[in-house]
């Protein structure tokens, strides 16, 4: 029964061919795009309002240099919105659910904010390791505690990510099957347990655009480190 529980998160296939970049390239399929006429219709007119927004408030930290990134962690932040959404779907996969895959993000992307500090202000982006007033026997330690941090932040990046929809997907299986399983013996508590079901999926769709959400937020408070 535990292994079933699992066999959700296995990347699926056919033929011997893995669908996972079907799941992966779904999502922007599912995006109108905008026309050429100046009255758009309500659909195009709420998303363009939703992506200006996020826009607007993801850059307001960041100096003029950082607004270069505004195209790509806009369009990552709606990538990684739709994907969650539609795994809690019936009979979908999620691809977020792999660590692989959002390493996958979160190496490439943090890697670029590092490059950029060290290229555009490398003894501010130095600094970061070794903070201010610092007594001198503790300097050697702080500096091995800093470069530790900052190589796991991709690393906490993609693990968040995975363990929260993970958490979830586990969650909403473990309670479905406990309604189906209780559902002919005691009526009563199989129906509490389902409206608890329906709670907990209100919760998962709410944790699947918050992670989507602070993964991007945190690759901003990188680079704002480093712009």
């Amino acid at each position: 029964m535990m292994v079933s529980f699992f066999d959700q998160f296995a990347s699926p296939s056919y033929l011997g061919i893995p669908l996972i970049a079907i799941a992966i390239a779904l999502p922007w399929v599912l995006y109108p795009t905008p026309p050429a006429r100046w009255i758009n219709n309500r659909l195009i007119t709420i998303q363009g309002w939703f992506i200006n927004r996020f826009t607007n408030q993801l850059m307001l930290p960041l100096k003029v240099g950082g607004h270069k990134w505004a195209l790509l962690l806009a369009s990552l932040m709606i990538f990684l919105i739709t994907i969650n959404m539609l795994g809690l779907l019936p009979y979908t996969f999620t691809p977020t659910t792999q660590l692989s895959l959002n390493m996958g993000f979160a190496v490439p992307l943090w890697l670029a904010t590092v490059i950029i500090g060290m290229r555009n202000q490398p003894t501010v982006a130095l600094g970061h390791l070794l903070p201010e007033g610092t007594p001198i026997p503790l300097i050697p330690v702080l500096i091995i505690i800093e470069t530790i941090s900052l190589f796991i932040r991709p690393l906490a990046l993609g693990v968040r990510l995975t363990a929260n929809l993970t958490a979830g997907h586990l969650l909403i299986q473990l309670i479905a099957t406990a309604v189906f399983v209780l559902l002919p013996m005691m009526p009563t508590v199989a129906i509490l347990t389902a409206a608890v079901l329906f709670l907990l999926t209100l919760l998962e769709v709410a944790v699947a655009m918050i992670q989507a959400y602070v993964f991007v937020l945190l690759l901003s408070l990188y680079l704002q480190e480093n712009v």
